[in-house]
């Protein structure tokens, strides 16, 4: 079942890219030669006019195959023989029908669920935030230099780049008014696994894995169900708290039994001694919208997606995240997966509003990395467009298919060392 959803998924944001490429090509009287959902052998076809509709074997990919689109032909209706900027309209129209398909999606689960700005709902009496003057009600806008418009991404901000010991600086925003708060933060210094669990799971349902400490090191995973702890059953999250309460952790080594993917694994885990800040305030990440509400943070929805992939590549390019970080399809229908099981507790529409968030983070994704200007991509393909026109004459089509064709190579061995990389991760 997990894996007819992602074909789903995955398809309708393919079927989506090329359709941006397909309606650009027409509106400019490109002639297309072939428009195909999947790869491989075809299946069924049929003609309409100067197109061939076709539906392939493999359902990952598609295509929207332009008369003279790889080739010198220049001859009426052939892609090379349209203005720079009608191609350049051409190519950059499938990854930005990907953010509008996030959108439209985002307006879906905004009506169902919610979303809001990250409004405090409480302060910790007698905390460094509540002696700096933060209340319940404030909305915050900024933290440590990095603008806020949801409280999921105020989250998501914690979760990446941690929380400071020395200070933190916040902009909210109050009676119409910003202010500024600045204080030095509570700090903790404890013996550490690094995880956190699911507070609202049936079971102990690890949520997340904090990089360099033992359960990362230890090949336990976001999703992994925690059962026992030095030979005593887990069966709940109070259950797991309750241990963890009256047998806090010290430098002695603990062995944690897990479930991975529903296969029962040991790992015998040595604690550190870490230093780690805390956030003394709740705040909201969902809140019910009126319909320009939904259209408003259905954009930032798609806003946030976008300087996701972005930091996130940043964060590859500087070191803070490795190759072995990356996921391909394999890890991306594991992810599924995973978000779906956690999901099923609470009922079918919130598997379908599950399924639905993760095609929203695919098609941003897919928009934002295709175009990135790496030879074989859209990007890629858009570079050479603004050299043309910049030059006023076209790079030389022979050099411009070899460039492309040697990025091609080089995505696909991406691809494989990331193919092996998930199954790895998975088994």
């Amino acid at each position: 079942m997990i894996i007819i959803i992602a074909i789903l998924i995955f398809s309708l944001i393919i079927i989506f890219h090329e359709l941006g490429h397909f309606l650009l090509a027409k509106a400019n009287h490109i002639t297309v030669t072939e428009f195909a959902v999947g790869m491989g052998p075809i299946l069924l076809k049929t003609t309409r006019g100067e197109t061939t509709y076709a539906l392939k074997l493999l359902p990952f990919g598609g295509s929207c195959a332009m008369l003279g689109e790889d080739e010198e032909e220049s001859g009426e209706g052939s892609f090379n023989s349209k203005s720079v900027w009608a191609r350049m309209a051409v190519i950059a129209a499938g990854p930005v029908f990907n953010l509008i398909l996030a959108f439209f999606l985002s307006i879906i689960v905004i009506s169902y669920s919610g979303s809001g700005p990250a409004r405090v709902v409480e302060v910790a009496e007698g905390s460094p935030e509540a002696e700096a003057g933060l209340e319940a009600g404030d909305v915050i806008t900024s933290y440590n230099g990095r603008h806020i418009s949801l409280g999921k991404e105020l989250s998501t901000t914690v979760s990446m780049h941690g929380i400071p010991t020395d200070e933190i600086r916040l902009t909210v925003e109050r009676d119409g008014e910003d202010r500024e708060i600045v204080y030095v933060p509570s700090v903790t210094t404890q013996y550490r696994l690094g995880f956190s669990y699911d507070e609202d799971s049936d079971g102990a349902l690890i949520v997340s894995v904090e990089k360099g400490l033992p359960m990362e090191q230890a090949g336990i995973q976001a999703g992994d169900v925690v059962t026992g702890i030095n030979g005593t059953d887990i069966d709940s999250r109070e259950a797991l708290m309750e241990y963890l309460e009256q047998n806090p952790l010290s430098g002695d080594s603990v062995t944690v039994t897990y479930l991975h993917n529903g296969d029962e694994h040991q790992a015998v885990l040595i604690p550190e001694m870490s230093t780690y800040a805390s956030l003394n305030f709740s705040y909201s990440l969902r809140e019910d919208q009126s319909s320009l509400g939904i259209l408003k943070y259905s954009a930032l929805e798609v806003k946030y997606w976008i300087e996701m992939v972005i930091d996130s590549l940043g964060m590859l390019f500087t070191g803070q995240y490795g190759l072995g970080d990356l996921s391909g399809p394999v890890g991306v229908v594991d992810a599924i997966g995973k978000s779906i099981d956690s999901a099923k507790p609470y009922g079918i529409i919130m598997e379908i509003m599950t399924a639905l968030n993760m095609a929203i983070l695919l098609s941003a994704n897919l928009g934002v990395m295709n175009l990135i200007p790496f030879p074989a991509l859209d990007g890629g393909r858009l570079v050479f467009l603004i050299v043309e026109a910049i030059r006023r004459k076209p790079v030389k089509r022979d050099v411009e298919g070899m460039i492309h064709f040697g990025g091609l190579i080089l995505l696909m061995v991406l691809m494989v060392y990331v193919l092996v990389n998930d199954v790895g991760r998975i088994l």
